[in-house]
This record gives structure tokens, C-alpha cells and sequence, in this order.
């Protein structure tokens, strides 16, 4: 086979084919606090596991023509009783290259596929902070965040066209 003959069998690439691709990961901002350290626990007359709570939010912006940075909050604080074992806020950002894509495409990739693709860092960083904090590591849970676009859209249509008693 000749060179002409392998350039040949290559097709030329679509420059209207849609694109999502991501171009930078990134901490945007992080906070870790253990007021009273690791020795909490043997404070504590409970020898109970903390309780957690997670709260998720994502936004997105855009940075450029067809470049939108999407950033995943995650606040999470473990408590024992009244006592707080550790506080962690993290902003877990990307930029991702869309192109191509209907707008309606592109919303759901900014509120579904961006943030389940910065999940997975996300999920890294907790558990490593909060294992660096003396604590056992903390594995988030998964997160469908198809159903919470899916919630918001319908909360929007309700706010958006109000029932008429």
C-alpha cells in the first residue's frame, strides 16, 4: 500500500459533529475544619458513628464562545449529638469544550454529564481530606443527577405556569 492509498482511507473529520469535551479539572476553592481534631469521638459519651450531612449544588457559566465552566459545591458536616466533628466545603470545578449541540443538549450536559464527570474528583478529594483530618475516609454517595435536573425543571415549569384555582 502506498502512502497516497493510507491518507486516502481515512475520513476527514465532521466539523459540525457535536463535541463535549473536558478541557481543565480543577479545585476551585476548599475548606477542611475539625474543630476539636480527631479526639471528638472519645469526647463523646456516644460511641456512635457522626452523622453527615451532604448538601450538593452545581452551577454553571460560561467562559468563552462554546467553553462553560461547571462547578460542583459539596458541603458536608459530621456531627456527634451537638458536637461538630469536621466541616469540608469543596468547589470541584472543569471547563468543558460544547459544540454543536442543540441548546437543550447542552443544558442537560451542563447539569447532568458535566457534574457526574466531576463527581468522581470530587469523591477523591473528600475522602482524602477528610482521611488527612485523622477520620476514617468518607466516600460520597452516588448521585443521580438526571432526577435532580428532571426536579428542577418540573419546579421551574410549576413556578413558570402557577395553578389557576
Amino acid at each position: 500500500m502506498t502512502e497516497e492509498n493510507k491518507q486516502a482511507a481515512q475520513p476527514a473529520a465532521d466539523p459540525n459533529a457535536p463535541v463535549v469535551t473536558p478541557q481543565a479539572i480543577y479545585i476551585k476553592d476548599c475548606s477542611f475544619e475539625a474543630p476539636n481534631g480527631p479526639f471528638v469521638q472519645q469526647q463523646s459519651q456516644q460511641q456512635t458513628s457522626p452523622s453527615v450531612n451532604l448538601n450538593l449544588a452545581t452551577r454553571a457559566n460560561a467562559l468563552a464562545q462554546d467553553l462553560h465552566e461547571v462547578v460542583l459545591q459539596v458541603n458536608l458536616e459530621a456531627k456527634i449529638g451537638d458536637k461538630t466533628v469536621w466541616l469540608l466545603e469543596l468547589q470541584q470545578a472543569g471547563a468543558f469544550l460544547i459544540r454543536n449541540l442543540p441548546s437543550n443538549d447542552v443544558n442537560q450536559v451542563l447539569t447532568i454529564m458535566a457534574p457526574n464527570y466531576l463527581m468522581a474528583y470530587a469523591r477523591s478529594t473528600v475522602s482524602e481530606l477528610v482521611t488527612k483530618g485523622g477520620f476514617p475516609p468518607f466516600l460520597l454517595p452516588l448521585v443521580t443527577f438526571e432526577a435532580l435536573h428532571a426536579r428542577a425543571a418540573q419546579q421551574q415549569a410549576t413556578q413558570q405556569n402557577p395553578a389557576v384555582n
